[in-house]
């Protein structure tokens, strides 16, 4: 008996030596310097040396990477700046790019190994939520709040019998949350729920985790909710700033007793300033202020600091004593950092679109387009309170401005409250004031109807931030003024009307040009394609008559907004109006054409509107004077070509409505062109004319389904670049080409020559077409010949498939695979791209 178990004991020490030297042998990477396995500094092994990260563009994406290959759960932070301390040896790996499925960190895309400009004061952190064994809540930040530990997979609270700083000291120091300031009970935090694991726990203060001090035991108490206790640690910040848009400039604000409340300005200066911008690490004091400069504060007034300027923390500092002063908030002290950093965008249609700005130590600077990426206009638009990004602006789209450029590159993760929150890099670009980069955000926060008789007409105005501004004529159609009368409730839009109906309006004009399909419910749904380059004055401020207004039930006409024809709405048999009264319609020209045929709105073939139907026109006399005219009038650009071959897309229907057009050229529109009249010729849909503008845009894969990505746009095709292209974007791609609604991870290989005409392509999951995608402006690339090459899911539709199979010379209505412009070859059967 005694053999036999000494033989299992032996065999089990065997095995477990066995598996230790192969969990060892397969071990890529390590974390070193935390409380637990799974938090610390990332290390790397690589050729028989172990080595740290960089963090440079280190995310959560790849601390994902780095808990599952450890097997340490969820990633909880992924920190940066030596956080658990500088490593020693090669820094192995520098600007990580994990998709966040690799099995193993060595798998993720890097610069290269050791190939890093970076020293170990820059050495990448992760903490996952296996190393989570107990956390803070409810408190002004992790290292403040009710103290809640994870058991048996269930987060629970501690009783605060016999709670006290030693206890506390362990749980600032298991979360790396520095010394403990304050230990507190009575619920201080708020009352928690669920089960309370322990009860008069007693630590040594020496122990790694709570869960190690001595306690009742695990739920054996006699307390309820109101007893939970809480900790403040010291890195939890004792001072803070608000009302400044910015963590380095604000109203000083200063915790005690666990309540935040101000400073007053009595003495104030600049040596106050230097404690509270080295203590919030923002540098030198630019500026000390007073007088309420950031608005006043509430809660107490808690000091009247007088400091020397050499003191760790404002509560070091002399005063009268916590809350003896004779001040009110309009007397709260502030603060300018040189670190403060403070974004704004101008020369822009509106307060939430313009070129970007920082300020730094007390001067603006202009962004260069290549740090600035859309993770940090979300930012700058969440700063701003304007919304989401709408698009990124390149090559001085908002002019070049006259101050410093800003080169260093800005790293947001996206989700930050301010830009000034976000790490910067110390790499530079060359950048000149022709690479200020701009930007379009959604803002708008309201929107009326002025000077009309009621609510539901009058002149337009919208409110951004807390400007209102008028709206211009030019940006303005029946789509978005239906829009807006559903969003006012006010029914559906009967007119757009000119200033001359509700007068002109006075202050900002915005020039936003919003692209509505008519079917949304509010305005911010539809998306903003540009911003108006027409002259624009308080002379063309739009207005805009809802069916709910007494306006429209004074003309009498009850119309859906669907009638072929005026005479088909309702209306009474007699109207009683003076010549006051009379309506007057002005019919936007671009409402008149339209180009079908080609999936988009800038090519097809030509129709226009007249006496209630849509015609084609005949190419007889037709030229590429009067195709320009087209293309101006749609806002299409020019026209990229005369197209030769007859109903080049396709034959149309009904009415050939013109003939023998002639234009100069110079037209505002074609109905100001010659012509042989409305509905004469001697034509038939054999010879509709068609027309391709230098705006058509198109995407195409080079095999089908799969290849690289290649775009046409002012008349050629071109590559679309590798550069950040996610996800989002090839399942947008796939489902705007038919081939399944998601595709494989982007890939690079080499494309067309010499042509780059897309960079940064990178959609978001709330774009609806690619076109909305933001991007690097057309043929601005940064990319030689690193193309992106995609492969759609298998499943691809039915739709698709048919398209792709039964194109004809004489019946071509949408699109083949490698559609536009097309050749129609040998007349049966046959599809190819022209060159």
């Amino acid at each position: 008996m005694m053999r036999s178990l000494k033989m299992m004991l032996l065999l089990k020490l065997i095995t477990a030596v066995y598996h230790t030297s192969v969990a060892q042998k397969d071990i890529n990477v390590k974390l070193a310097g935390g409380h637990s396995r799974c938090a610390g500094r990332v290390e790397v092994l690589h050729r028989g040396q172990w080595g740290t990260v960089c963090d440079n563009s280190w995310d959560m994406t790849d601390a994902a990477v780095v808990c599952r290959e450890l097997d340490c759960g969820e990633p909880v932070d992924a920190l940066g700046d030596a956080h658990f301390g500088p490593g020693s040896g090669p820094v192995w790996m520098s600007y990580v790019m994990c998709t966040g499925s690799e099995s193993t960190l060595k798998n993720c895309g890097s610069t290269g190994w050791g190939k890093t400009s970076c020293d170990h004061y820059k050495d990448a952190g992760v903490r996952c939520s296996d190393s989570v064994n107990v956390r803070l809540v409810n408190g002004s930040s992790r290292c403040a709040g009710r103290v809640e530990v994870l058991h048996r997979g269930q987060w629970g609270t501690v009783c605060d019998e016999d709670w006290d700083m030693t206890d506390a000291a362990v749980v600032c120091r298991e979360l790396d949350c520095g010394e403990p300031v304050d230990s507190l009970g009575d619920a201080h935090f708020g009352q928690g729920s669920g089960p309370i694991w322990m009860s008069n726990v007693l630590c040594t203060g020496t122990e790694s985790t709570l869960k190690k001090c001595g306690s009742t035991g695990w739920n054996k108490n006699y307390c309820d909710h109101t007893g939970d206790a809480g900790v403040i640690c010291s890195d939890s910040m004792n001072v803070r700033v608000g009302g400044g848009n910015s963590r380095c400039a604000g109203r000083v604000e200063v915790l005690h007793r666990g309540q935040w409340g101000t400073v007053c300005d009595d003495d104030w200066d600049l040596a106050d300033a230097a404690v509270v911008c080295r203590e919030l690490d923002c540098g030198e004091p630019v500026d000390a202020l007073s007088d309420a400069h950031f608005g006043p504060g509430s809660g107490p007034i808690w000091m009247s600091a007088l400091c020397s300027g050499m003191e760790s923390t404002l509560k070091n500092c002399r005063s009268a004593g916590w809350g003896t002063h004779t001040c009110t908030h309009n007397s709260d002290a502030g603060v300018i950092c040189s670190d403060h950093k403070h974004s704004r965008l101008i020369d822009g249609p509106h307060l939430c679109s313009g070129r970007i700005e920082l300020n730094h130590g007390n001067t603006w600077y202009t962004v260069c387009d290549a740090v600035f990426d859309q993770q940090d206009a979300e930012v700058v638009c969440r700063e701003l309170d304007c919304g989401a990004p709408v698009q990124v602006l390149g090559a001085a789209a908002f002019d070049k401005g006259d101050t410093q450029m800003w080169t260093q590159e800005i790293q947001c993760r996206g989700n930050e409250s301010y830009i000034s929150f976000c790490p910067t890099s110390s790499f530079k670009h060359n950048c000149t004031n022709e690479n200020a980069i701009g930007l379009l955000c959604s803002g708008h926060t309201d929107l009326r109807l002025v000077n009309g008789q009621d609510s539901c007409s009058g002149r337009v105005e919208h409110q951004y931030l807390s400007k209102w501004g008028t709206v211009c004529d030019a940006c303005w159609d029946m789509r978005a003024a239906s829009v807006l009368c559903r969003q006012l409730n006010c029914g559906i839009a009967v007119t757009v009307v000119g200033s001359d109906w509700f007068g002109e309006g006075s202050g900002e004009i915005w020039a936003d040009v919003f692209d509505c399909d008519g079917n949304e419910t509010k305005l911010s749904e539809c998306s903003i394609s540009s911003w108006s380059r027409a002259e624009c004055s308080h002379r063309r401020d739009v207005g805009v008559i809802c069916s709910n207004s007494s306006l429209a039930l004074h003309d009498g006409m009850q119309c859906s907004g669907s009638e072929a024809h005026l005479g088909n709405c309702s209306f009474p048999q007699t109207l009683n109006c003076s010549s006051t009264q009379q309506l007057y319609i002005t019919c936007l020209g671009r409402g008149s054409i339209r180009l079908v045929g080609s999936g988009g709105d800038c090519a097809g073939r030509l129709e226009v509107f007249h006496s209630g139907s849509w015609g084609t026109v005949c190419d007889d006399s037709w030229d590429i004077k009067d195709a320009h005219v087209v293309c101006r009038q749609l806002q299409c650009g020019v026209a990229l070509s005369n197209q030769q071959v007859p109903a080049w897309f396709g034959p149309g229907s009904g009415h050939i409505w013109l003939d023998e057009v002639e234009c100069e050229g110079n037209e505002t529109s074609l109905g100001s062109c010659s012509s042989s009249g409305w509905g004469k010729h001697d034509c038939n849909h054999k010879e509709d004319v068609g027309v391709v503008c230098s705006e058509f845009k198109e995407i195409r894969l080079t095999e089908g389904c799969e290849g690289n990505v290649e775009v046409f746009y002012n008349g050629s095709w071109g590559n679309v670049c590798y550069n950040q292209m996610n996800r989002d974007t090839v399942s947008l791609i796939c489902q705007e080409l038919n081939c399944g609604r998601s595709g494989s991870e982007p890939g690079y290989s080499e494309g067309l020559k010499p042509r780059n005409w897309l960079d940064y392509f990178k959609c978001r999951r709330h774009d609806s077409t690619l076109w909305q995608c933001p991007s690097s402006p057309w043929g601005q690339t940064n990319c030689d010949n690193e193309v992106a090459k995609i492969t759609c899911s298998e499943e691809e539709s039915q739709q698709s498939l048919q398209s792709r199979l039964t194109c004809s010379g004489s019946s071509y209505q949408r699109k083949c695979s490698n559609h536009v412009p097309l050749r129609l070859s040998g007349g049966k059967g046959r599809c190819s791209t022209e060159g």
